[in-house]
């Protein structure tokens, strides 16, 4: 499957438009191991691996055999006073579903176990099929739905919540882990390595070939003056009508310009989710009965209790992924929205690095969400200790959507545009995303 690498037809130009500040390149001849960055604000481009269907689909089918194990062996089980409960990972949502919590519920499993299935399925589906010689029916559909599935996927982050949650209950009850909770930890790392290694220039290159690249493109400038874009998916450059719009004529993506009403959306989903902040932690996010007697916790009370106990690195990780993070991400993001028009001011680069850096820490965020779905399945031994839900899961769980969707409504290309005139009246303009 080397043999043929895009690089093989060296008389055609492979154009790419960085997804980030828009600039336009002709990719280079990559070896196994090396990757194209963007010469403007360092964007990776191509990361070119040796033998990447082998690689790739070796990595899928080991994690969906992890994935099988976690699903069908014990999770976790605790005992505390001759009483004990053992729990299984799919346990950890269908019981929030008997506490009317049924969208966190559906949150929990998607994330960690539906979409991860559907991923792996989908790299094992194409890459078997181009091992074959003859890609399988539907093979762009699914390599596009690659990509849109990724950021949804939150094996690594359950992870760090079943610690946590362990960490929690290990002073107050004796834990034993099951053969599912080591076969997750192998999942999550397989997950992510899986994820590394798809090379997704190669494998549209075998899906599709590539296209001729549009005429008179000129490199080392953006790629909007010339009426062009490069997608998002496919990361093929395409030729956009007079209106800023298109389909790429590889994957069927739709195209333009910039993102429409990119800052609209993003303040829209802001407000949205600072408006789900306040409940989020005036609300308890759980409730713990102890003998009787019932104690609700907020996400800022469960932190002090971690600190009375002690567990000082718990209570961090807390802190910071439940507190600093989304406060962080939304500051974050709408400071990039008021300054977008001040490119001619402020360092085009430090903004794009703090753009990636809320895209990237947003999802980990669901670390609380999971700890409590974690100790509501596990912790249930009627009056003398159990756990239920509080109503700021369900709050808390929408701000992290919402705050991950604003990223991705956000469109980093705004960023490296030319600055406005001072004077000039603002108007709005859909296909730049908002003031022009």
């Amino acid at each position: 499957m080397d043999r043929s690498p895009p690089e093989a037809n060296r008389a055609r130009r492979r154009l790419r438009a960085c997804h980030e500040c828009d600039w336009l390149v002709a990719l280079p001849a990559l070896r196994p191991g090396e990757q194209a960055d963007c010469p403007r604000c360092g964007h990776t481009l191509v990361t070119r691996h040796r033998y990447p269907a082998q690689r790739s689909m070796a990595l899928a089918i080991a994690a969906m055999v992890a994935l099988v194990v976690a699903v069908s062996f014990p999770f976790v089980s605790f005992t505390v006073r001759g009483i004990g409960n053992r729990i299984e990972l799919t346990e950890t949502a269908t019981t929030l579903i008997g506490f009317q919590q049924p969208v966190v519920a559906i949150a929990v499993i998607l994330s960690i176990v539906v979409l991860p299935a559907v991923y792996l399925i989908g790299v094992i589906w194409l890459q078997f099929g181009l091992l074959r010689g003859t890609p399988l029916p539907a093979g762009r559909s699914i390599a596009r739905s690659l990509a849109h599935l990724h950021p949804w996927m939150m094996a690594d982050v359950f992870i760090v919540g079943a610690l946590v949650s362990l960490i929690k209950i290990s002073g107050m009850a004796q834990v034993e882990l099951g053969i599912a909770f080591w076969a997750f930890c192998t999942f999550a790392l397989l997950l992510l390595v899986t994820t590394q290694s798809v090379d997704s220039d190669w494998l549209w290159f075998s899906l599709a070939g590539e296209p001729r690249a549009p005429g008179g493109a000129r490199t080392g400038t953006t790629a909007a003056p010339q009426g062009l874009t490069g997608c998002p998916t496919c990361g093929l450059v395409n030729r956009l009508s007079r209106e800023g719009h298109g389909h790429c004529v590889r994957c069927g993506e739709r195209l333009h310009a910039r993102h429409p009403y990119s800052l609209q959306r993003t303040w829209a989903l802001l407000a949205a989710a600072s408006i789900l902040y306040l409940p989020a932690n005036l609300y308890p996010i759980m409730t713990t009965t102890s003998l009787g007697h019932a104690s609700p916790s907020t996400i800022i009370g469960g932190v002090v209790e971690l600190v009375q106990m002690g567990s000082w690195p718990v209570a961090t990780v807390i802190f910071v992924a439940s507190v600093i993070v989304p406060v962080g991400k939304l500051v974050a993001l709408a400071w990039l929205c008021l300054v977008v028009s001040r490119s001619d001011e402020l360092n085009g680069v430090a903004r794009t690095r703090l753009y990636r850096l809320t895209e990237f820490i947003g999802r980990w965020s669901m670390v609380d969400v999971f700890v409590v779905a974690i100790l509501v399945a596990l912790i249930r031994a009627g009056t003398l200790m159990s756990i239920t839900p509080g109503p700021a899961a369900l709050a808390f769980g929408g701000v992290v959507v919402l705050t991950m969707l604003a990223a991705m409504t956000f469109d980093p290309r705004l960023i490296w545009d030319p600055p406005l005139p001072r004077r000039s009246t603002p108007r709005l303009d859909p296909q730049q995303g908002g003031v022009q």
